[in-house]
């Protein structure tokens, strides 16, 4: 018999979705019976009625009819007061038979395990099961897409995978792209190869992807600070332009000011006679890797190219900020953003006048 309870975390909002389905149909299998889906979305200011409603459906025994399968999301809500927190490990002990637990955690990119543990334990302890729903990295988006379209019994023919998952961005591996929607949108763009090619008859190619399919690259901050670091203005300037639809500028502004202080900071280091591994402990880094990616790209600039950057983005603040004398709308930002790009980034040349 399968325990009927089950803790997921993970970063992908369908593949979490699909556990939780398949959860279900082995209860109801097991059961007889489906059960009655009731889902919950924890709020802290209604943690304690939460926690409540959950002890009264999961402890009371069904009377008629099946039981009930509670969906929980954003169990933090639960957890953040010890009185919620037990509520809902007593229910969790105290579940009657034919009633079912789930609880979902939306984990962040880089997790290695359930980040509550405080609900994640009782449930190991009670003969749960813990579930990863982690989308899958970067590098392996490919064979995750592979393997479904052959679920769905879809031909792909060489280099459509890989075309599909490079056009959902799967050359970018930072850290701080949200990836929760990922599967759902390989899935998605799959939809549409497969209606296409239930009328044209043979593979999916990477030219019927091209065809179909929008490149979707995610935007990351990391990668951004990374090309400004590099002075690659192009990879720049299009990461740029993505994040500024989807990130607020204050964000960005610290971003770029952060490592253009940065790369001031450990040049001057460097050139004033300490060796990399103490200008790093003067900066309060303690990653090799990350010392000397700085060090590298410090190497790409010179005191008057970072300061003259570092006073543009004074400027670009100013108008984020709307200061008398720099009042901009929405598009002329966007457009003082590439500028700032233009004129510091790329190597060589002036600031605009």
């Amino acid at each position: 018999m399968i325990a009927p309870l089950l803790y997921i975390w993970g970063d992908d909002e369908l593949l979490a979705e699909r556990l939780v389905t398949r959860f279900a149909a082995r209860l109801g299998e097991e059961l007889g019976s489906p059960l009655e889906r009731w889902d919950l979305r924890a709020d802290p200011n209604s943690a304690a009625t939460d926690a409540a409603q959950l002890y009264e459906r999961l402890a009371t025994p069904s009377m008629f009819g099946g039981g009930t399968l509670a969906v929980v999301a954003n169990p933090g809500a639960l957890v953040k007061r010890n009185d919620t927190r037990d509520r809902v490990v007593e229910t969790i002990g105290l579940m009657a038979p034919g009633h079912a637990l789930a609880v979902v955690e939306a984990a962040r990119s880089n997790a290695k395990g359930p980040g509550i543990r405080r609900l994640a334990d009782p449930i190991k302890a009670g003969g749960g099961t813990i579930a990863s729903a982690m989308a899958p990295r970067p590098t392996a988006l490919a064979a995750w897409i592979t393997d479904e379209a052959r679920d769905r019994g879809l031909v792909l023919a060489g280099g459509a995978a890989r075309e599909l998952a490079d056009r959902l961005g799967a050359r970018v591996t930072e850290g701080d792209v949200d990836r929760r929607y990922l599967s759902r949108t390989a899935s998605g763009e799959l939809d549409k190869l497969e209606l296409r090619h239930a009328i044209d008859e043979g593979p999916v190619t990477p030219e019927d992807v091209r065809a179909l399919v929008a490149e979707t690259t995610p935007a990351s901050v990391w990668a951004l600070s990374d090309a400004v670091g590099e002075r690659k203005a192009d990879v720049a300037t299009a990461t740029l332009d993505r994040l500024l639809d989807s990130t607020p500028e204050p964000v960005i502004l610290a971003v770029l000011h952060r490592r253009i202080v940065e790369l001031l900071e450990i040049g001057d280091r460097l050139s004033g006679g300490l060796n990399l591994p103490e200008a790093a402990r003067a900066m309060g880094i303690n990653s090799e890797f990350r010392a000397r990616t700085l060090a590298s790209q410090a190497r790409a600039w010179n005191i008057r190219d970072l300061t003259a950057a570092l006073e543009g983005l004074v400027t670009l603040d100013a108008m984020v900020k709307n200061v008398a004398g720099y009042e901009a709308d929405t598009a002329q930002r966007r457009l003082a953003f590439l500028l700032w790009i233009r004129d510091h980034v790329t190597p060589g040349q002036h600031p605009s006048a």
